[in-house]
């Protein structure tokens, strides 16, 4: 038998940030992963390098010779309605979804696998990029209907400004404290004044989750859903950009595409810059840039 293969960045991550919970998760992997190819009856090829911080993912083919992806993750909050938001889009513009399984610190999901799968942002200029990533969230923002179970996405902002917090009290020197005050006002306050009936959100859409497929030319993968306003979701994709040399002008040009206010959007990328800038201080400029006056 060939040896277990790990993902080398869901090694790395656990190795550099592994309490022992998720070391055990970890230990017990090839088990749960045999396991779960017998309860769908696949025969698995080895996961894709260098994956990701939280699941193993791999190719897989099942008895009715299906060509599907097998996703075995450690649950985390972001990501804890990834099967619900999957089944709502139904496979319009984000893969489908063919199975699902949580036994304790494991969530497991069988899934569509893209043809030929290649990166966004393997492919594409990012003035391409800004428009797919606009026209595949136009078609999967919706509002979702009574009883669903997805978070606002006010909680996320409230628990990522609270983190804000305790960096920016161990690094004050890294925002003017005017400026730290204004972006985490805005970070708490655009979630609940959004105008509008709250959408189904990707909220990590970028050129590296979105991948070239045969059923529709592309399809979204790894949603982490929460519902509220669609302006937050042009954010992550402008962040992962090459350069926020003109910020004010990328945000009204994802605006324009994704037919959103681009005040508001201008708002939020400042807001996330400050967020984000403790961490990350190549978004300190981003966001002096941005503030309102």
């Amino acid at each position: 038998m060939p040896a277990f293969a790990l993902p080398s960045t869901l090694a790395e991550s656990v190795d550099r940030w592994g309490p022992p919970e998720r070391r055990q998760w970890l230990a017990e992997l090839p088990g749960t992963v045999a396991a779960l190819a017998e309860r769908w009856s696949l025969v698995l090829g080895p996961p894709f390098q260098p994956g990701g911080e939280v699941a193993w993912v791999a190719p897989a083919r099942d008895g009715a010779g299906r060509e599907l992806v097998l996703k075995v993750g450690w649950r985390h909050y972001e990501g804890e309605h990834e099967a619900a938001g999957l089944r709502a889009w139904h496979g319009r513009g984000a893969v489908t979804l063919h199975g699902e399984h949580t036994d304790g610190p494991t969530s497991a999901l069988l899934l569509e696998r893209c043809t030929p799968g290649t990166p966004l942002g393997e492919l594409c200029a990012e003035p391409e990029q800004d428009e797919v990533i606009t026209r595949l969230l136009r078609g999967l923002w919706h509002e979702p209907p009574p009883g669903h179970p997805f978070r606002p996405l006010a909680q996320m902002c409230d628990s990522w400004a609270d983190e804000f917090d305790r960096q920016y009290a161990d690094e004050p020197d890294a925002f003017d404290p005017g400026l730290a005050r204004a972006g985490m006002q805005l970070f708490r306050g655009l979630p609940r004044d959004y105008p509008g009936p709250p959408q189904l959100l990707v909220t990590d859409l970028h050129a590296a989750n979105v991948l070239a497929a045969g059923r529709e030319p592309w399809l979204v993968i790894d949603p982490k859903p929460y519902v509220g306003d669609p302006c937050y979701d042009l954010l992550q994709h402008m962040l992962n950009a090459d350069e926020l040399d003109d910020p004010g002008a990328r945000a009204d040009r994802l605006a324009g595409l994704a037919g959103l206010d681009p005040e508001r959007v201008r708002l939020w990328l400042f807001a996330r810059a400050v967020q984000e800038g403790v961490r990350n201080p190549w978004l300190r400029p981003v966001a002096t840039a941005l503030a309102p006056g």
